[in-house]
């Protein structure tokens, strides 16, 4: 089982990318699946999740500006990101929790896109 990440690149302050991530393997469920980050010298953190029912946990300083979405049927998450600032810049990744496999429930993570937010 394996995350693949797409999206990341380099955008000017106030511009927009959109991430993408797919699950594949064996998987027969899925119950969170997320995006974190990671900024130079800092720790990682949660971007957005949201629960295979839907539910969305994001961090207060994306709020109004990010959109976390998932097709279930595709094992595949999204982030949408609009009017993105020089402090969004980060290595991105992809975090799948509660994954069900043939070898029971796993914590799966892609290998990170970098974003840079830069004029």
């Amino acid at each position: 089982v394996q995350l693949v990440e797409s999206g990341g690149g380099l955008v000017q302050p106030g511009g927009s990318l959109r991430l993408s991530c797919a699950a594949s393997g064996i998987i027969f469920s899925i119950n969170a699946m997320g995006w974190y980050r990671q900024a130079p010298g800092k720790e990682r953190e949660l971007v957005a999740a949201q629960t295979s029912g839907g539910t969305t946990n994001y961090a207060d300083s994306v709020k109004g500006r990010f959109t976390i979405s998932r097709d279930n049927a595709r094992n595949t998450v999204y982030l949408q990101m609009n009017n993105l600032k020089p402090e969004d810049t980060a290595v991105y990744y992809c975090n799948a929790r509660e994954l069900l496999t043939t070898l029971g429930y796993v914590e799966v993570w892609g290998q990170g896109t970098l974003i840079t937010v830069s004029s």
